[in-house]
């Protein structure tokens, strides 16, 4: 009987490859189906349906899900599964704050090392944004307003600050479904362009001024002051111990 041959190191590379390239592409296509509001929070995520789905094995579903899980767009939970992330209001208020602290200081330095290619990048961005609100097609609408945010962040030179900003916009996704039934998009078509022009004319302080301002709004657009619903105390319900 012939001996089965061992794996190559090569064979074993190229597996190894092939697993990071399939789960980088699930965890892009998750990715995306929340920035385009499709995946709603509390929505869950089964790794048996999207191995099936992706056309994947289950361990590459699974860490995908364990990186989603790391940026806090994904909830794991112990014996139920992983489930898209469903903010509260804390913590709302805490990705808003967040975003403020970053991408508003970030722009002194992009205002320093903009470059004429970057800027016509940044307006065949906003061009892409007008052109999907004339079509009415709001699932692009909504993932470009996002992606603008990343794309003017990643133009400072740190791809840790370019990730936190995305991992932030796509838990501005789910506060906004959670928070607000908008009829028109939170991000107005106006504001990018205003930000671009204070970009190429390497006017931080406006640049700023206006990014501050356009954050400010999304955030009081939507219904974050209501109470949240106050956990029951059982010990008081079964047992009467409160006044």
């Amino acid at each position: 009987m012939a001996r089965a041959k061992r794996p190559t190191d090569e064979n074993m590379q190229a597996a190894a490859t092939l697993c990071a390239r399939d789960r980088s592409a699930v965890y892009e296509k998750l990715m995306n189906a929340i920035s385009e509001h499709r995946l709603k929070p509390g929505t869950k995520l089964t790794e048996e349906k999207l191995a099936a789905i992706f056309k994947v094995s289950r361990t590459v579903v699974r860490e995908a899900l364990q990186q989603m899980a790391f940026e806090r767009v994904v909830e794991i939970l112990p014996n139920r599964g992983a489930f898209i992330a469903s903010p509260t209001i804390a913590e709302a208020k805490e990705f808003f704050q967040a975003r403020r602290y970053v991408e508003v200081p970030l722009l002194e330095n992009i205002c320093k090392r903009v470059t004429a290619q970057e800027i016509t990048l940044l307006r065949q961005h906003v061009k892409q944004e007008e052109k999907a609100r004339h079509s009415g097609d709001r699932r692009k609408i909504v993932r470009l307003s996002g992606e603008f945010h990343v794309l003017l962040a990643s133009l400072a030179g740190n791809r840790f600050l370019e990730r936190t900003v995305r991992g932030l916009q796509l838990l501005t996704c789910l506060t906004i479904l959670l928070y607000d039934t908008p009829t028109d998009v939170t991000c107005q078509h106006n504001e990018h362009e205003r930000l671009v022009d204070a970009v190429e004319a390497r006017d931080s302080m406006r640049a700023q001024k206006l990014m501050l301002d356009h954050l400010l709004g999304i955030e009081n657009s939507l219904h974050l002051d209501e109470p949240e619903e106050k956990e029951e105390d059982l010990e008081e319900i079964l047992l009467g111990t409160g006044n």
